[in-house]
């Protein structure tokens, strides 16, 4: 009894596990961490965020294009934004975060 016990807490902890990694990335968490510091300044031209004149000309541009020069870099801004640890998902969700007050 005491092994099947065991496996089903084994069993729980990964689903549970597999639940938290496939859980949709939190932009504004993401944009307080790794974005904010030149999104809220405009340090080196970034545009910031809710600044609708800043955003316009990129919004020009599909969300493709966007999300590509977020991810890769672009101009002053290093690839990631200098957090080359974030998954793309992760940047996407960080530059949806910046754009919702433009849309």
């Amino acid at each position: 009894m005491k092994k099947i016990t065991a496996a089903l807490l084994a069993g729980t902890a990964t689903l549970a596990f597999a639940a938290s990694v496939q859980a949709e990335p939190d932009g504004e968490a993401i944009y307080n961490q790794a974005c904010m510091a030149c999104h809220m300044t405009g340090a080196a031209g970034a545009p910031i965020k809710g600044d609708a004149d800043a955003w316009a000309p990129r919004l020009e541009q599909d969300m493709d294009t966007l999300y590509a020069h977020s991810i890769e870099g672009f101009g002053a801004m290093p690839p990631k934004g200098g957090h080359v640890n974030l998954s793309d998902e992760e940047v996407k969700a960080a530059l949806d975060f910046m754009l919702e007050p433009v849309l």
